[in-house]
């Protein structure tokens, strides 16, 4: 696979606890904020907003929100990667991005409705390239835990490269962990295979609907138990405002209640809750109350237009047509 590859040198100090390697998704989002029911056939009003985002991204950045140094690996094409590495430096993250010399960037649409749920066209990209020939031994240098976007296992490139990267983070004694991602793309794959592509993770954090249709039980603390039972490792389901519970070896172990807020934008949200629970781990904290941390990032995630943590206002905002617009407007 071409693409660009910046030298990854060790980091000279990266902290008692070790950093946070996550290998994921790079996205543009776009996103579509309309009060009313969208209409067939001619205009829906809307304020549209240019954002960063992808999966894999926006964990790296709501982890080092919560104090890890966090990197990332991911894949862009030549028309946004300056302006994703860019934004992922303003938000903490040390970005090795493999530049795609073909392949756009990946583009979601979000279409976010009154309520704040939100609906996704999603055009991967560059991301669904992201394979092991942009791995490097040298990632894990430093590194005390690697987490897995689940949108890698929705494509063959990716699937031998979380299977690369976790044979390599074995071989190191380092903790695995797994967003399961979408449920619509969980359903294309199938819950044995993604299950068997993810076999030997130490954490795994689905929502409830991708717990339910992985485990086959709708009722979210039975299949986290009944996942973890599979697993063998942490099952981390999270429940929206209704908070999030954590089961191991077959057996609830932890619960955090969700936090009321006045919701714009639900995108992004789950990567808060991964985020801040990886680097409340990371630091020490036990299962609840890293359980706790996630459901305060998520809570304030959904405050917020778009999927990322808060913009340093020091850092100037260079987006290409961060804007916001209506019909006619």
């Amino acid at each position: 696979m071409d693409g660009a590859r910046p030298a990854v040198t060790a980091a000279a100090d990266p902290g008692p606890a070790g950093a946070l390697l996550v290998v994921g998704d790079v996205v543009t989002d776009v996103v579509a904020r309309h009060r009313e029911p969208l209409a067939p056939d001619t205009d829906t009003a809307a304020a549209i907003a240019l954002r960063p985002g992808g999966a894999g991204a926006n964990v790296a950045c709501w982890a080092a929100r919560g104090g890890a140094r966090a990197r990332l690996l991911g894949r862009a094409g030549t028309d946004l990667a300056a302006w994703h590495e860019r934004e992922l430096r303003a938000a903490g993250v040390e970005p090795f991005l493999r530049v795609d010399p073909t392949a756009p960037t990946a583009v979601v649409i979000a279409l976010v409705d009154a309520a704040a749920e939100r609906t996704l066209v999603t055009d991967s990209g560059a991301a669904l390239r992201l394979g092991p020939a942009d791995w490097d031994e040298a990632l894990l240098d430093g590194v005390a835990h690697v987490h897995l976007s689940g949108y890698l296992f929705f494509a063959a490139p990716g699937r031998e490269l979380a299977a690369l990267v976790t044979r390599s983070a074995r071989a190191r004694g380092l903790p695995v962990s797994v967003d399961p991602a979408s449920e619509g793309f969980l359903h294309g794959l199938g819950p044995d295979r993604f299950l068997a592509a993810a076999a030997g993770t130490d954490v795994l954090l689905p929502n409830a609907a991708e717990a339910a249709l992985l485990s086959g039980h709708p009722e979210p603390a039975r299949a986290a138990e009944e996942l973890s039972r599979r697993t063998g490792g942490t099952v981390v389901v999270t429940l929206g405002p209704a908070g999030a519970l954590a089961a191991e070896a077959g057996r609830l172990t932890a619960r955090a209640p969700g936090l009321p807020r006045h919701a714009l934008d639900s995108t992004g949200a789950g990567d808060a809750f991964t985020g801040a629970f990886l680097a409340a781990r990371l630091t020490g904290a036990d299962l609840t109350a890293a359980l706790t941390a996630g459901c305060t990032a998520g809570a304030e995630a959904v405050t917020l237009v778009g999927a990322r943590p808060p913009r340093d206002p020091h850092v100037a905002d260079d987006a290409p047509g961060d804007v916001l617009l209506a019909p006619g407007g």
